[in-house]
């Protein structure tokens, strides 16, 4: 781990070191995931540097760390390692072990250690030990720091040769003053543990099912039969030899046995008679362990560390004279201080020759072993225990002294006086001494009396119990829909009369205070039944009211009825009534819950859970399951964790529901409103994973995705009242399961069956299913090919591939149907789909392979890369191979980062060169920097397969067609392809290739969750297929009932949130195949469409929003419906496909096109996708330079539209490193009069449509076709073909192109206000239902919705009279906080993961915590109101436009991004780039320092981009064509 010259300080990092080294798996326990313990700090540290353990028995060597929270019964995951051969370690505090008592019984006669630290740690209580001093664990002390690390080494040590539990207590505080320590003898602490028996134990599987299941269990030792029994060590609780029979029945499961290497005996955790190797099954003799074997054991590890170095340890320790008369025996924190005193006693002292007697070796008690450590001399002895809290009378180590030395033979201690022991101060610490010896001296000694101050330095404070902080999402949703009739009875921080966090955050706690609860409102109800016949009050309104609620109270409508009564009484104004205002919160029906964590899954039959259901009261359960998926199998195997939810519905009698606030908010909402007004108990099961409190909630919807997809965690909702309404009780909300689900429902004892028939609903899986699917899978595909393969002649050649974008994919299946026209019998795989076992036996292998990440193998080739790299039993002497990889060398600009370029073809060709294999061709390697990318590299290289295989001069070989995207639009018969056809295939989630090209034109892409692809993969399924639909919505603007249709079709067809893009209209994802075509049809019935929303067309036209000039934006918006209508392609395919009914007849709502051909298009459609968008200035808030065409709109004097400035040529999509792609701000091609503007755009189009480059989709934008024709030459022909000139361009001027958020008023007195979407997401979370508040808007105002360009929404046209109404909506559901930095208010982002293909790098989830981040620096130079545009993209291919911003980042690769400065901030100027490939750190590092530059030294009105430029940060891009010349970090070419 770390050399011998470094020094441990404190006892925990000893103690840490040596569990490390001696465990296969450490139980962490922690105040909080996300707050680490004194002990944690220290071993997530060694793992994070991969430190080896001794033990550990994985390749990796690294023990694995389970962190688990003090409050959700820790001891449960030792359970499963330890049974199935796993050393299993606890680091905790003390205040987990009483709770823990049921576990620590069970847990005793297993080898685990725990290492235990004693709390309060100002000063600790040791009642938490002696109360579990009967446990049957053996218990060891130790004080000091070097103590810590070898009393932590015997523990180990003794529990594998014993088979029994150790715990080490210690008070890491009485060592805080030692001097450091070296780190530990490695060779020591093998020599110790013994690797032998280590082994011998780990190969060995204990098994069980139940943490019940051992309760018979007996640690035994196996010896010779002519050995002699041991008899019981005389004192205090001596275990006795218990003979096993043969059959074994004295333990109920079977482990290993381990033995000791310096004894004849051999012990056993085992009930069967183990069998030493110097005997033979006759000869065995199997007992029980007893405390003899222990004091053998640990006596003889002791004499091993005294050996190697030199430090001596005894089962008790004495100190002081030979000959002394007085002891004192201690049991807590303070044998220094006390035995510094008596060395510094003077000889006239009453405490001088007084010696100090402390247990180093506490249970098992050894009476005798004591008797023979103190002097015979001793007549007085004085017991110091530092116990809080006794169970007896007496201190429990005084009643072992007075067993052992008062009935014990030989014993001289005439006098034994108990104490209890609390804080003494150094100053004090004489007078202690003196007062306790007078009082052992006396005539008369007085038992118990205290010494010091019983309660420490300070009162107490153990770790609070604390809600961790993701799982409050569940709270807020509580407290938004119940408001102050919310009732939390086991509430964390709530008053419970004095009782503890702990006890009163348990179901049985809760539950006992709702049945108190309830019977004291029915109480109080009695009272309002007698108040509403009294004659006490002073007017009769009351007594009417009173007797009506009094009829409702148990129903909800007595809250609405409370409303009255109070009124009433308050009205009133009795005594009577004040008396029952003074308790009017009884008037309200309250919506009780009991809220837990999945710890209250074990256990069921036992807990209140099972208590609370069967009782049949209405009470609600809410349970947050926080195990992430991702540690689904480690933490549910090892806890034995039942399924709540199931195990309540085989009750019948109550509601339940299975939710995730981070899959379906709005079904969240359903169950707990439907749970609350079920009359009966109700289960909320509430999934909501993070592996520590700070996570992300990324992190979290990442985890929720994944066990919602793959049924781990299915959505549903179980109602036993339906069946009297006709309904049916299930109601499952989620995709998956669903068929075995509902067998489930259907079957009697339904929880029993379902886990014998379908073991893959339950979360005890103990194997990886998914793992032996795909084994199969690849088994067989490769089986099934070798059969087709056996009649071709020629040499077979395997061609295995990793590839992330596809390139090698393609290359690979290239070179086979090469190899198959050469003769050969060629074979075409992704490395994850090879079968390993054949490698050996292959003749001929060729590997291509791109870069994922850091160098790192993609994703479909790392399994193939894991199993060959440290392989030592591949042997390839048969076997020829060769590799090529796919790489870019500008990818690594540093020169320390340039071995990454093409890393895994590097790493793969030196390994199975390794293995023994033979080259067929040296490696090749193919550079994105090369003339003709990775081409240039793997023309020079295939050409040598063929001749290393003798194929290389075959003639007459076929010219390989490549299908292109002009031919999939030529061939599609005006956009139809074989989309129906796809959409009805429900074999697969999918559609063809060709198809997924069309269905663009067709507004929609298919698409995968990439947060879903790895395991999906793993569990043998299909990538989990969706489609992402976008809208053609002019302008961007809708009305109120277009919102909420919109809204509805995000919840019925997709998942549940809306995207407002950057080019102003509605994208929705997650829409699944079967549901696209109503989702579609749906859209359509709005009165919207979706055609040429994407695709090689013309699409969404852009306008500036501008609230605060209605009639001119009215104005211009209306050419925007104009040129968007006149560019519509004209194919009557969208109408066929999408809007038939059931009869196959089409429904045309939005339109009414006939026509088969394309006017304006032709079949081929143009080269690549068309974007137009209008400005309004000084709002240059559609980027009007970063489309192909760009209007200006242009005033009049009469305060009129007159026409427009046209610019043509911009663009923003770029390949990273292909310096042949560029962004390119727009070129300005003159002035067009109103009335002529959409022929003018049709002209530029149709001359792109002519003269667009349609080989090279990289080079097919028309920014590039004006570069290549120059800007003169292409305005020429736009005119020729339109027949008229563009005027001379009109004057304007942009001043942002950032919206302005908050209220605003129009000439007409109307008000706009625009509201902060970030980055475009409309969706409800706990904190801020968004979504919800948006559609309440929608249902009242009488104005319009606009969508921005910059992702944004203005509600707009809202008259003074509603104007109330909508603050107030807005207020309630916080959608008027507009207060936000201007960073954050200026920023935008792209969707990137997890639904984008091309993504890198995420975008629009990541870009929202680094502004976070950087909001501190903003805040602390007074930067605040500031705007600085930054904008974020997950590719380079510009949906979020950050070229045009003034700080951007590009994704390159998962986690880095390339970073540009020296934007324009009114969109008018190019960026450039200024580092390549930075993580988070790096940006920051950048970042802060040069925000706090720019707030000391801009000058008056200076932004953030020219400031950049001013200081010479970045160069000034004056051109698309430049965008890559003179940038701040130059990347190189080396290697």
């Amino acid at each position: 781990m770390a050399s011998a010259s470094l020094k441990i300080s404190t006892a925990e990092e000893a103690v840490a070191r040596i569990a490390y080294l001696s465990s296969d798996v450490i139980v962490s326990v922690q105040p909080a995931l996300g707050a680490d313990s004194r002990f944690s700090s220290h071993l997530h540290r060694y793992a994070s540097r991969a430190d080896a353990s001794l033990v550990a028995a994985i390749e990796s060597k690294v023990p694995e760390i389970q962190t688990v929270r003090h409050n959700v019964d820790p001891l449960l995951s030792v359970f499963a390692p330890i049974r199935n051969g796993k050393l299993v370690s606890v680091t905790t505090s003390s205040s987990i072990l009483i709770p823990s008592v049921p576990h620590l019984y069970r847990l005793a006669n297993f080898p685990v250690v725990i290492h235990v630290s004693l709390q309060p740690s100002n000063y600790p209580d040791y009642s938490s030990i002696t109360s579990i001093r009967n446990s049957g664990f053996t218990f060891l002390q130790s004080e000091t720091l070097q103590e810590a690390q070898d009393i932590a080494l015997t523990a180990h040590a003794l529990a594998i040769k014993s088979g029994k539990g150790v715990i080490h207590f210690f008070h890491a505080g009485s060592s805080a003053q030692d001097h450091q320590i070296v780190f530990e003898d490695v060779d020591v602490v093998r020599d110790i543990l013994g690797l032998n028996a280590v082994i011998e134990f780990q190969n060995a599987q204990i098994g069980g099912t139940s943490i019940y299941a051992d309760d018979g269990r007996v640690a035994t030792i196996t010896e010779p039969s002519n050995a002699p029994v041991p008899g019981a060590m005389e004192g205090v609780e001596a275990t006795v030899p218990t003979p096993i029979e043969p059959n074994g029945t004295a333990s109920l499961s079977k482990t290993s046995s381990v033995g000791s290497s310096s004894s004849p005996r051999e012990s056993s955790v085992d009930g069967k008679a183990s069998v030493s190797s110097a005997t033979t099954v006759e000869a065995a003799n199997v007992r029980a362990v007893t405390s003899n074997d222990i004091y053998s054991f640990v006596t003889d590890i002791w004499a091993q560390l005294r050996q190697r170095v030199g430090r001596h340890y005894t089962p008790f320790e004495y100190s002081g004279p030979s000959n002394a008369e007085n002891a004192l025996f201690i049991f807590g924190t303070d044998v220094g201080t006390f035995a510094e005193a008596i060395d510094a006693a003077k000889p006239t002292d009453i405490f001088a020759k007084v010696g100090v007697i402390t247990a180093r070796l506490y249970r098992p008690w050894l009476g005798a072993k004591l008797i023979e450590t103190i002097p015979k001399s001793i007549k007085r002895l004085a017991v110091l225990e530092q116990i809080r809290r006794k169970t007896t009378k007496w201190g429990p180590l005084l009643l072992d002294l007075l067993t052992t030395l008062k009935s014990s033979p030989g014993g001289g201690v005439e006098t034994i006086v108990g104490h209890q022991l609390g804080y003494i101060s150094p100053d004090t610490v004489q007078q202690a001494l003196r007062g306790v010896l007078q009082n052992l001296r006396s005539e008369k000694p007085i038992q118990n009396l205290e010494l010091g101050n019983a309660e420490g330095r300070t009162v107490p404070k153990s770790s609070p119990l604390v809600q961790p902080k993701v799982e409050s999402a569940y709270m807020k949703i509580l407290d938004q829909i119940f408001g102050s009739r919310l009732f939390l009875a086991n509430a964390i921080n709530s008053q419970n009369a004095g009782v503890s966090d702990t006890v009163a955050t348990n179901p049985e706690f809760g539950f006992g205070s709702l049945l108190a609860r309830k019977e004291h409102r029915q109480r109080f109800v009695g009272e309002v039944k007698k108040a509403s016949i009294s004659k006490e009050f002073i007017t009769e309104a009351p007594k009417s009211w009173l007797a009506k609620w009094v009829s409702n109270a148990d129903e909800e409508k007595s809250s609405e009825i409370a409303e009255e009564v109070l009124a009433r009484l308050q009205t009133d104004g009795s005594p009577l009534s004040q008396t029952l205002l003074s308790k009017k919160g009884l008037f309200m029906k309250e919506s009780q819950w009991l809220v837990g964590s999945d710890a209250w899954a074990y256990d069921l039959a036992n807990s209140g859970v099972h208590h609370v259901i069967a009782s049949g009261e209405n009470v609600n359960m809410l349970i947050i399951d926080s195990t992430p998926y991702s540690e689904r199998a480690v933490a549910d195997s090892a806890r034995r964790k039942k399924d709540i939810g199931l195990y309540a519905m085989n009750y019948g009698n109550a509601y339940v529901a299975s939710v995730a606030v981070y899959s379906s908010y709005t079904q969240v909402l359903e169950a707990m409103i439907e749970a609350d007004q079920f009359n009966g108990p109700s289960v909320v099961v509430a999934y909501l994973p993070y592996f520590k409190e700070g996570d992300s909630p990324l992190t979290v919807l990442q985890e929720t995705k994944k066990a919602v997809d793959l049924g781990y965690w299915p959505l549903y909702r179980w109602d036993p009242s339906n069946e009297e309404k006709g309904e049916p009780k299930f109601s499952l909300d989620s995709e998956r399961i669903k068929n075995e689900l509902s067998a489930f429902l259907a079957r009697d004892n339904h929880l029993t069956q379902l886990m014998k028939r379908h073991p893959e609903f339950s979360s005890n899986l103990a194997e990886d299913y998914g793992t032996e699917v795909r084994t199969l899978q690849k088994r067989k595909a490769k089986d099934a090919y070798n059969q087709l393969l056996e009649g071709m002649a020629g040499a077979p050649l395997t061609i295995l591939f990793g590839s992330d974008n596809g390139n090698g994919e393609s290359l690979a299946k290239r070179l086979g149907n090469r190899g198959k026209a050469r003769g050969l019998k060629t074979l075409v795989m992704a490395m994850e789909d090879y079968p390993l076992e054949d490698l050996a036996s292959e003749e001929n292998i060729v590997v291509l392979t791109s870069v994922a990440g850091q160098g790192e193998f993609p994703q479909n080739a790392r399994a193939f890369w894991d199993a060959i790299k440290d392989n030592t039993d591949l042997d390839l002497a048969n076997v020829n191979f060769s590799v090529f990889g796919l790489g870019d060398s500008h990818y690594w600009p540093r020169r320390e980062d340039k071995h990454y370029y093409n890393k895994p073809a590097k790493d793969l060709d030196r390994i199975l060169g390794n293995l023994g294999g033979k080259r067929l061709a040296n490696i090749g390697l193919g550079d994105d920097q090369d003339p003709d990318g990775y081409q240039t590299g793997y023309q020079n290289w295939e050409p040598l397969i063929w001749q290393a295989l003798g194929v290389d001069k075959v003639e007459g070989l076929p010219e390989e067609p490549t299908i292109t995207n002009e031919d999939i639009k030529l061939a599609s018969n005006y956009l139809r392809g074989t989309i129906m056809e796809g959409l009805n295939d429900t074999t697969t989630g999918a559609i063809s290739a060709p198809d997924q090209q069309l269905t663009k034109f067709h507004g929609t892409y298919m698409q995968d969750d990439r947060d879903l692809r790895d395991e999906r993969k793993a569990q043998g399924l299909e990538p989990a297929y969706s489609f992402m639909i976008r809208c053609r919505l002019p302008g961007g603007i809708s009305t109120p009932k277009q919102w909420i249709q919109m809204d509805d079709i995000s919840n019925a067809f997709g998942n549940e949130t809306m995207k407002l893009t950057t080019r102003q209209t509605f994208q929705f994802h997650g829409v699944v195949k079967g549901k696209l075509k109503p989702a579609m049809q749906a859209i359509n019935k709005a009165l919207m469409t979706t055609i040429a929303a994407c695709g090689d067309v013309n699409r969404n036209v852009m306008c500036s929003s501008l609230p605060t000039a209605a009639q001119y934006q009215k104005e211009v918006w209306h050419y925007s419906k104009v040129i968007s209508d006149h560019l519509l392609p004209s194919t009557t395919a969208y109408h066929e496909i999408w809007l038939k009914d059931e009869n196959d007849k089409k429904t045309q709502i939005a339109g009414d096109a006939i026509q088969d051909f394309e006017p304006l298009y032709g079949p081929t459609y143009l080269p690549r996708k068309f974007k137009i968008t209008i400005a309004i200035p000084p709002h240059n808030d559609t980027d009007v330079y970063a489309h192909d065409i760009g209007l200006i709109a242009i005033k009049g004097k009469d305060g009129h539209l007159t026409g427009f400035n046209l610019l043509a040529g911009g663009g923003m999509g770029v390949t990273h490193n292909n310096k042949k792609t560029y962004p390119r701000t727009g070129s300005m091609l003159g002035y067009v009069a109103k009335e002529h503007v959409h022929i003018a755009c049709e002209k530029v189009m149709l001359v792109q449509r002519d003269h667009g480059d349609r080989k090279n989709r990289k080079h097919a934008r028309l920014k590039y076709t004006m570069d290549d024709m120059g800007v003169e030459v292409f305005k020429g022909k736009v005119e020729d073909i339109w027949g008229e000139k563009f005027q001379k361009a009109k004057s304007f001027k942009f001043q942002s192109n950032i919206d302005t958020f908050g209220w605003q008023k129009d000439e007409h007195g109307l008000n706009h206000f625009t509201f902060f979407i970030e980055n475009g997401r409309v969706e409800d979370t706990a904190d801020f239902p968004m979504k919800t508040g948006l559609r309440e808007i929608a249902k009242v105002v009488d104005g319009e919705f606009r969508l921005t360009g910059n992702q944004h929404l203005i509600i707009s046209n809202v008259t003074d009279k509603q104007l109330p109404k909508i603050k107030k909506i807005m207020s309630d559901y916080k959608l008027d906080n507009v207060q936000f930095s201007g960073l954050r208010l200026s920023s935008s982002a792209c969707v990137a993961f997890p639904t984008c293909g091309l993504a890198m790098a995420e975008s629009e989830r990541y870009l929202p915590e680094l502004i976070t981040k950087l909001e501190g620096v903003i805040e602390e130079n007074g930067m605040r109101q500031d705007s600085i545009v930054m904008r974020m993209t997950g590719c380079p291919n510009g949906c979020a436009r950050p070229w045009l911003a003034e700080v951007a980042f590009v994704g390159k690769a998962y986690g880095a991004y390339n970073m540009y400065l020296g934007g324009g901030y009114h969109g008018q100027r190019l960026n450039k780039l200024y580092r390549s490939s930075i993580k988070e750190d790096e940006i920051l590092e950048i970042m802060k320092p040069l925000l706090k530059r720019y707030s000391l030294e801009r000058q008056e009105g200076e932004r953030f981009g020219d400031f950049c430029i001013r200081i010479d940060m970045i160069k000034e891009t004056t051109e698309g064509k430049t965008f890559h010349d003179d940038v701040a970090e130059e990347e190189s070419d080396e290697e």
